[in-house]
């Protein structure tokens, strides 16, 4: 069964020959890899993913460049901060937070001038599109753009008052994931894979009600839109955080997997039951305390219990709740991989 077959299946909530399995790495880790098993061409293939990940968009702002301070493409500055296993990024300039009038006046970048994007979409699709299930992603679409480009506290405070800007805003910041997720279609992905972070560890950052004023409609449009581009196209949806209050929502305006599933917000096992036979979950492995600072045991005693808890009846695609961060050994990385293979089998 090809890695393609697997996830499909998965997806379908059919039982493959095994629970798919993906990860990705932060830029410390992904070095550390490669310096041990030099892959040629994609590192998770090389590891075991079944899965192959194209990004675009502000997501790829997060280590745009390695120098102290960078502003990128939609004029956020950025700013590279060392810490004691590798580095991360923040905003310390958000482009249209002082200036009311701007957000009339600001242009976003259009999915037709993202030709890298589509070189690596097309290059991915070539060597791997036969066996890997291929994923064109473009996350921070709507709710973190907006932010992103206004500051946290002031959007959160323009969507308490109503302000006319805001539909303003979003209008302008749902295009290019709207652009780019129809790009990645006529390129012949598998998954189109948007997502904002709208939820904290204990429950949503904005009421359920303000969710569905603001931004149901305007994912709901997106997945119209990709849908009757390709009716055979799966729709992924991240947040972290605990945001079962619109889970039921999402699956409603044709969501079909959600990730991370991240396992300190929402137990796994109890989201499986609640939510399981209607949606497929992605995700779910702890990257807060048991990948990087559990034994390599820990880790295939955590991957064993998921998959028993999540796997019955598909539905379940295994993974790191997020990059698998600097401070994570490489042995855990690998005890990851090796447990998802001893116990992911139907």
């Amino acid at each position: 069964m090809t890695s393609k077959e697997r996830v499909a299946m998965a997806i379908a909530h059919e039982e493959p020959d095994r629970v798919p399995v993906c990860a990705t790495y932060t830029p410390e880790i992904e070095k550390k890899l490669r310096e041990k098993y030099h892959p040629d061409g994609d590192l998770g293939v090389a590891l075991g993913n079944d899965m192959v990940k194209i990004a675009s968009g502000l997501e790829n702002s997060f280590y745009y460049k390695d120098t102290p301070e960078y502003v990128c493409p939609y004029g956020i500055t950025w700013r590279n901060i060392k810490n004691a296993t590798g580095h991360f990024t923040e905003i310390v300039k958000h482009p249209l937070q002082e200036d009311d009038d701007a957000i009339y006046r600001y242009t976003m970048p259009r999915a037709a001038d993202a030709s890298d994007v589509i070189a690596a979409t097309k290059a991915a699709i070539e060597r791997y599109g036969k066996d890997k299930w291929i994923i064109g992603s473009c996350q921070c679409s709507v709710f973190e753009a907006a932010w992103y480009l206004r500051g946290l506290d002031t959007f959160m405070m323009d969507l308490a008052m109503g302000e006319d800007y805001v539909d303003v805003l979003l209008d302008k910041v749902m295009q290019f994931p709207l652009e780019m997720g129809l790009k990645f279609i006529e390129l012949g992905v598998d998954m189109v894979w948007l997502g904002d972070d709208i939820a904290t560890q204990q429950n949503m950052m904005i009421s359920p009600a303000m969710w569905r004023k603001y931004f149901k409609p305007r994912y709901a449009a997106m997945f119209s839109a990709f849908k009757k581009a390709n009716p055979r196209i799966k729709l992924c949806y991240h947040s972290c955080g605990n945001l079962q209050d619109v889970v039921d929502e999402l699956i409603e305006i044709g969501l079909d997997v959600l990730n991370p599933i991240q396992p300190l917000a929402m137990e796994p096992g109890a989201f499986k039951k609640r939510f399981g036979d209607r949606i497929t979950m992605y995700g779910a492995m702890d990257v807060q305390q048991i990948m990087p600072f559990g034994t390599p045991e820990d880790v295939r005693q955590e991957v064993r219990r998921l998959i028993r808890d999540c796997a019955k009846g598909g539905g379940f695609i295994l993974s790191p709740a997020h990059h698998i961060q600097s401070d994570t050994s490489i042995e855990n990385v690998e005890a990851f991989y090796a447990a998802a293979r001893e116990y992911g089998s139907y």
